[in-house]
């Protein structure tokens, strides 16, 4: 017999007709789903059910706090910021802003190893950038919040649960679809993060494409995550689309996740989830966690979407996993490569379900001094993900350093121009568009197409010049780790002014403790690099952990340089005995 306290999984199964995302506005689709008797479910850290809610109660509940945020008077499109804890408490201010006509900013949920400290300065720095008239946050978060916004900015703070229970005012006019819908904070993997700003009326049809064209969604259709949702992936794809095509979410939390990576493919076996994505990290962290009994107890061939994006996407991180995985149901033709940003909602382009991972080989040398992707085999090739075509609607092109339209197979900055293209970047006086090219958005990354299908190779402000030659960071990351037999994000590069010329720089993460092996090991780095592209490097050894990483988890080549140029003792740089130079 069920206890009545305990909270019940939401279910599969929905009570009316499925729509595919087809709504004006977030408020209006929430509507629809609360009807549906599907919703959300959140899991602790030993994969227990710790709260679930129907569509239905977060919309009850989102009003009620909607009528709350009115009794403050805050002029309508006023920002909130909202640290965005995997909580259900988040979906609740989410949608309660957008009913009272309020534009929700989310905000991170993470303490990394540095501590709480740049962690509430980060959250002071952007409740200022976002001109935040409003905070919250739950229990577990609100002190950080409580010394951010004192810092300077004087903002109030809440909790959902003492704004419900404060007065309530009138309910202003439903949110328009021009209206905007969100500010998204981008991960900053290159500089400050960036405040996407987008409308509803973007946010929907972006929605809408990843339901009806990218995801193909059915009724049986069911998400799990462990997704940051202060991330585009995590905030439109777990958090926007579920909702839209009235489908139940299983979450569990980020950290969890971190500590505990067997609780995903454990929670999709166990609940019966059929679509989930993750950067290629996460994949990569799953297999190398998992042991062989793990995968056996696993039923997952019903899991037909294993999505993967925000990052580079490295073929044989899914191989891995997926190979990992098969003693537990897994299909390969499940993985689903994809291209997208914050700045277009989310998705640009998906490869077709059932058809698993597609790769492109091309000659290296090619690549750097012609700026074409040849196709080439052997030794001194490079692999790449095929990450799809563009959604119905939706143009990608790839553009020379003149701004012309590259022919087929040659290398390029990749424009975009869709219907769910941000209004521009938040800033102190307006938005900043410099990214906007007339209708065509600049995405800073580069690629070529293929037949219609896009690979990415990187992004622009990484390529790095070495003696007249482009290199990317990428292809040297992945020899160093090769070679180290290390793990994908043990290494980053880039190069330092020298006397002479620019020099390139390799910092590897090293878990040797031996002195002597570990000077063996440098050397041997120093060769393959020196072998595989021509150049000379210095290679130096850090600390486990030590490389910066964005809130997404993305590896911040730019703060890399800056703590090694600062000889930033949190990079435990062992520039003696440690380091391989020329």
């Amino acid at each position: 017999m069920t206890h009545p306290d305990l909270p019940m999984v939401m279910p599969t199964a929905r009570t009316q007709a499925l729509r595919l995302g087809d709504f004006p506005t977030l408020w209006e689709a929430l509507s629809y789903a609360a009807a549906s008797g599907t919703g959300v479910n959140f899991f602790d850290g030993r994969g227990q059910l710790s709260a679930s809610l129907s569509w239905g109660e977060i919309a009850e509940q989102a009003e009620a706090l909607a009528r709350a945020f009115a009794a403050l008077a805050l002029p309508r499109g006023s920002r909130v910021g909202i640290v965005a804890e995997t909580h259900p408490d988040f979906h609740i201010a989410f949608f309660a802003a957008r009913r009272a006509a309020l534009v929700p900013v989310p905000l991170p949920a993470s303490i990394h190893m540095g501590g709480t400290a740049p962690f509430i300065e980060l959250l002071g720095r952007l409740l200022r950038h976002a001109d935040a008239k409003l905070a919250l946050a739950t229990e577990a978060f609100l002190p950080y919040l409580a010394d951010a916004a004192a810092a300077d900015t004087q903002i109030p703070v809440h909790t959902v649960a003492d704004l419900l229970a404060g007065p309530q005012g009138a309910l202003p006019p439903l949110p328009g679809p021009d209206e905007v819908a969100y500010v998204q904070y981008t991960s900053g993997s290159t500089q400050f993060p960036r405040g996407a700003v987008l409308t509803e009326r973007a946010t929907l049809r972006n929605v809408q494409g990843i339901i009806r064209d990218g995801l193909k969604i059915t009724e049986s259709d069911r998400f799990c995550s462990w997704l940051p949702i202060y991330h585009d992936m995590g905030l439109v794809g777990k958090v926007m689309v579920p909702m839209a095509s009235q489908t139940s979410i299983d979450y569990l939390g980020s950290r969890e996740f971190a500590m505990r990576p067997r609780l995903w493919p454990r929670l999709i076996s166990e609940y019966g989830g059929t679509i989930s994505f993750s950067p290629p990290f996460g994949y990569e962290l799953t297999a190398r966690r998992l042991r062989p009994r793990d995968a056996e107890s696993f039923s997952l061939g019903h899991w037909r979407v294993a999505g993967c994006g925000a990052d580079m996407i490295r073929p044989k991180v899914l191989e891995t996993f997926a190979e990992a995985l098969a003693p537990g149901g897994f299909k390969a033709e499940a993985l689903m490569p994809s291209y997208g940003m914050a700045e277009v909602s989310l998705a640009v382009s998906f490869t077709s379900p059932g058809t698993g991972l597609q790769t492109d080989r091309i000659d290296r040398l090619a690549r750097e001094r012609e700026g074409i992707a040849k196709p080439a085999e052997g030794p001194d090739s490079l692999r790449f993900t095929c990450c799809g075509e563009a959604l119905p609607g939706y143009e990608i092109e790839i553009r020379d350093p003149s701004g012309a339209p590259c022919a087929d197979g040659v290398l390029g900055s990749i424009f975009l121009h869709t219907p769910s293209t941000m209004e521009g970047y938040l800033t102190e006086t307006g938005l900043d568009r410099s990214s906007l090219h007339g209708a065509w958005l600049d995405t800073g990354d580069l690629g070529y197409l293929r037949g219609g299908t896009l690979v990415v190779t990187g992004r622009r402000k990484d390529l790095l010049i070495v003696n007249g030659r482009n290199l990317w960071p990428q292809d040297l990351e992945l020899t160093a780790e090769r070679s180290a037999e290390g793990r994908t994000g043990d290494a980053a590069a880039f190069t330092v002014e020298g006397p002479e010329h620019d020099e390139l720089v390799v910092l590897l993460q090293c878990r040797e403790r031996d002195e002597e092996k570990r000077q063996a090991l440098l050397r041997t780095v120093r060769r393959a690099v020196q072998t595989a592209f021509g150049v000379e490097a210095q290679i130096h050894s850090v600390a486990p952990h030590a490389l910066p990483r964005t809130t997404s988890g993305k590896l911040s080549r730019a703060k890399a340089k800056q703590l090694f140029l600062d000889q930033d003792p949190s990079l435990e740089l062992a520039l003696g005995a440690a380091s391989e130079t020329p």
